[in-house]
């Protein structure tokens, strides 16, 4: 009988997973104790073992996909089983993919059947997207009216956008032979705005704005060749008189960009000088003494190496730390709380446990264990809601953020309140090096009841943090600097450091939450009393 495996719930937290890697394809045997699979999930990766014994019969998650828990991961069964009433009739890879192949096969059909429909010489025009954020465009004003010529560099439209309204010139020679969207109306990117082509034409039937590539590829070429054939006419970009055939649009982005128009080649009709003839103009090598200098400006823009974007797919753990923080930072109403800490006698506390052979602990280790004995004596910090009600909690587990290349982990230190130093130490120097290599298993990174994020290291002096929640504070803490403080009525030099307590305003109160540092404040600036 076929037994089919569901992707695991490794934490509490976890919502889907991701397999980083099979370690059995289909048709591999599976004993119990195998590992699958390489889970990822939202704090680590972890080995998949498998609980039954048979024939990996299906793969449900491919290799670097993500998938729900409890969906199917696998289905492990007897060799040749029928496993088509388990996987829905999808048992086999390639039925899934030759499916597919069928229903591509007519969207095909449909896009040529399209195109069929446009006249030749027709070409429609689709709302353009004129911004990155732009999804739909709003005809603020037609400049042009059903039945009228449009020449190449012609306003068709004013187009406001979600950001400003810009003139939208034709690219075509014709008559505006439709309007698709009515002044003051809307239409998304790429919807139909207008259809030009030579009078008279039917183009009722008309309704696929991407259709018209095919059926205007000989207009297109003879365009081209009539743009080749007034390029190289001497007298193309002279008229009967001394005025300057150039549309309104492009005059205004040569007046911006500084661009002397009686130098520029026009490539509409009869010369005429068009948007993209100021867009692609560049100044001779030689310019006349009586070019402007802003044209030598524009010179050097023009020659400046643009970058490139990049796009990096986000990891598992990134997808699941921007919606946790998301989740805290707009369901926990957060407040902070700063305090300064004169460091001096933590310092000298430092030096002198340091000096005993095969310890050294460093200033983090003095603030972890600091606060967790400041937290036996708050509960109510150490506490979480819980919707109808707050759970105090009866053990003293401090998360301690660690920086990994894919964002941010928080290993948990059970119990931190009993403690040593040197026992602080060893844990978060292991947990932080097995969290770069994604060594941490999901119970390490479970169970926080206060979290710590420390950025001393970079210099950072102050700053605020997003509560881990079920938490209901996280302690920020600062570099220590030297700096002159004022000690017994007198400037001395000092070190101090800044830390900044966030709170959910639900369970821990200003008071509340002010009293916690002065009990923290008292233990780091006075390190005996630890031992009170």
């Amino acid at each position: 009988m076929a037994e089919v495996i569901t992707m695991p719930r490794l934490s509490d937290t976890m919502t889907e997973g991701k397999v980083a890697k099979w370690h059995k394809k289909v048709g591999d045997k599976v004993k119990e104790g195998d590992i699958l699979a390489e889970i990822e999930t939202d704090k680590a990766v972890q080995d998949f073992e498998s609980e039954v014994e048979g024939t990996l019969l299906y793969v449900g998650v491919e290799e670097g996909s993500a998938a729900a828990v409890d969906s199917v991961l696998a289905i492990i069964g007897n060799e040749g089983e029928d496993i088509s009433g388990l996987t829905g009739g999808a048992a086999a890879p390639s039925a899934g993919s030759e499916e597919k192949k069928s229903e591509e096969q007519p969207k095909t059909e449909v896009v040529e059947t399209a195109s069929a429909e446009v006249p030749a010489g027709v070409e429609v025009i689709t709302m353009p997207r004129l911004s990155d954020t732009m999804t739909e465009g709003k005809v603020a004003k037609w400049h042009k009216n059903v039945g009228d010529t449009v020449k190449e560099g012609d306003l068709l439209a004013e187009i406001e956008t979600d950001k400003a309204v810009q003139d939208f010139e034709s690219e075509f020679n014709g008559v505006l032979l439709k309007q698709g969207v009515e002044e003051g109306g809307a239409a998304p990117v790429d919807s139909v705005l207008a259809i030009i082509g030579p009078e008279g034409t039917d183009v009722s039937a008309v309704g696929a704005p991407k259709a018209s590539a095919p059926a205007s590829e000989k207009p297109a070429e003879q365009k081209a060749e009539a743009k080749t054939e007034e390029k190289a006419s001497p007298a193309a970009n002279t008229s009967s008189s001394d005025r300057v055939a150039i549309s309104p649009l492009a005059k205004k982005m040569a007046q911006d960009k500084g661009v002397d128009i009686n130098a520029v080649q026009g490539s509409g009709e009869n010369g005429r000088i068009v948007k993209k003839d100021i867009e692609n103009y560049q100044p001779a090598a030689k310019p006349a003494a009586s070019a402007p200098a802003v044209s030598a400006a524009a010179q050097v823009a023009v020659n400046f190496v643009q970058g490139e974007d990049t796009e990096t797919p986000n990891s598992q753990v990134r997808n699941i730390i921007a919606k946790r923080l998301s989740e805290s930072k707009f369901s926990a109403p957060h407040y902070y709380l700063m305090v300064e800490i004169n460091m001096d006698k933590a310092i000298e506390a430092r030096k002198e446990i340091n000096s005993i052979p095969d310890t050294k602990i460093s200033f983090n280790d003095m603030i972890i264990k600091a606060t967790a004995i400041a937290l036996r004596k708050h509960p109510q910090v150490n506490s979480s809601w819980a919707g109808d009600k707050i759970i105090h909690r009866g053990n003293i587990n401090i998360g301690v953020a660690v920086a990994i290349p894919d964002g941010l982990v928080v290993p948990v230190l059970k119990n931190t309140d009993q403690m040593s130093y040197t026992q602080i130490s060893a844990s978060v120097k292991d947990m932080a090096s097995r969290a770069k290599s994604k060594g941490l298993k999901a119970n390490e990174m479970e169970g926080s009841t206060f979290s710590i994020s420390n950025l001393g290291m970079f210099g950072i002096e102050t700053f605020t943090s997003i509560i881990n929640q079920p938490n209901s504070a996280i302690l920020s803490v600062g570099a220590i600097i030297e700096k002159p403080i004022v000690k017994n009525g007198q400037i001395v030099v000092g070190n101090t450091m800044k830390l900044s307590l966030a709170c959910d305003h639900r369970v821990v109160d200003g008071a509340t939450g002010a009293q916690f540092l002065q009990t923290l404040r008292t233990y780091l600036e006075n390190p005996l009393t630890l031992l009170l």
